[in-house]
């Protein structure tokens, strides 16, 4: 079994700013404090983002780290250039095509 399971605690992030989602892909291993801290981020690269009309989802292995990254996310980046657009507690990751 796929250890990707284990990386269900989701959130869904819009930015129409790629330098934006930079920073969300770094932030989504910075609060992965345990594990694979590259899983978070798995499926939001640029070509994601642009077929996903700007969202992407990052996956997290406990719901304090994606806590940790949403509270991260606006202490370091302006609000009005990302948004929350939903989460769940039984999303998930998928491994990522290499």
């Amino acid at each position: 079994m796929s250890q990707h399971i284990m990386y269900r605690y989701s959130v869904t992030i819009k930015t129409n700013d790629l330098a934006v989602l930079h920073c969300l892909r770094a932030l989504g291993a910075y609060a992965q404090l345990t594990g694979n801290t590259r899983i978070p981020w798995g499926g939001t690269k640029k070509e994601d983002w642009e077929r996903n009309n700007h969202w992407v989802t990052f996956h997290f292995s406990k719901p304090e780290y994606r806590e940790s990254f949403i509270k991260e996310a606006s202490r370091l980046l302006a609000r009005y250039l990302w948004e929350k657009i939903r989460q769940s507690d039984n999303d998930p990751a998928t491994p990522q095509p290499k």
